[in-house]
């Protein structure tokens, strides 16, 4: 009788030690459970941060360009500030851009006709958006209302040269923010003829500044500040906007759209250059107003 109580105790301690066993496997797993959601919520909160740090240096970025000061007051008596303004159901068209006195110069009519006949051309915007609504069958993407901005900046080297840079934001179907690009123009008032790259620059001189503004770019990404991210121009890019310019009497500002030498997040728009660090590609002529 005996030996049947002790083997009677031992399937009993037995089972317990398989319930606590299946107890702390479901405990173990439940906990696994825990630490993976808490996980996955990490994850997820480490993008949300991510997305509103960007959020927030595209903002300050745009913000920057805006707000730069430029000498329009200064020019106030040369300068006719003109504004226009559509705005519809489907999209609004703001576009603010200067026309030059032409009671100072009848030259500079040249700048004028340029400026409304080809650049500010109202009736190929309202084309180019009411195309993109076409082209796209999502009811979301029909209602969304379209924004064509152009605003600009003007400055003026001395008394022969105004340099305008005009910067387009554009913002699309679905697009959280506006994305911007750019358009410069260096204009002679003595001669009332536009200048190009060839004007100020050497003939074939376009790969030594394209090293230049690199090792410009490089710095600045050495520093680890504004310019996380970014990379260099590539000979193509800088082709393609080797006019996008404008000038000071220290300096020459390069102006690059979205995501060409950085990522709409981070960086600047511009490479500022001074004209100390061009000497070896600066046209040595009289008619180049950037010799000093």
């Amino acid at each position: 009788m005996k030996f049947i109580y002790i083997i009677v105790l031992i399937v009993m301690f037995s089972a317990c030690k398989d319930d606590n066993r299946e107890e702390n496997s479901f405990d173990n797993e439940v906990i696994e459970e825990d630490i993976q959601v808490s996980n996955d919520t990490i994850q997820i909160d480490d993008v949300d941060i991510e997305t509103l740090d960007k959020s927030i240096t595209i903002e300050l970025k745009q913000k920057q360009l805006i707000e730069k000061k430029d000498e329009s007051e200064e020019l106030q008596k040369l300068i006719l500030d003109k504004h226009y303004l559509v705005e519809k159901k489907d999209y609004t068209i703001n576009f603010k851009y200067p026309l030059l006195n032409e009671s100072y110069k009848p030259t500079n009519r040249n700048f004028n006709d340029f400026i409304n006949d080809y650049y500010v051309n109202i009736t190929k915007t309202e084309a180019d958006i009411l195309e993109s609504k076409l082209l796209c069958d999502s009811i979301t993407a029909k209602t969304f209302r379209e924004e064509r901005l152009i605003d600009y900046k003007i400055y003026n080297v001395n008394d022969r040269l105004i340099s305008v840079l005009f910067y387009k934001e554009n913002f699309y179907n679905g697009a959280v923010h506006p994305s911007y690009a750019f358009d410069c123009f260096n204009f002679d008032l003595e001669n009332g003829v536009f200048m190009a790259y060839e004007d100020f620059f050497n003939q074939g001189s376009e790969e030594e500044l394209v090293e230049i503004i690199n090792e410009n770019i490089n710095k600045e990404i050495g520093k680890g500040e504004m310019y996380y991210e970014c990379w260099d121009i590539s000979s193509e890019d800088f082709f393609a906007s080797k006019n996008n310019f404008v000038l000071n009497e220290t300096y020459v500002e390069f102006y690059f759209d979205d995501c060409v030498i950085c990522p709409s997040y981070t960086g600047v728009y511009a490479i500022e250059l001074p004209l100390t660090d061009l000497l070896s590609v600066l046209k040595k002529y009289d008619s180049n107003p950037l010799v000093f």
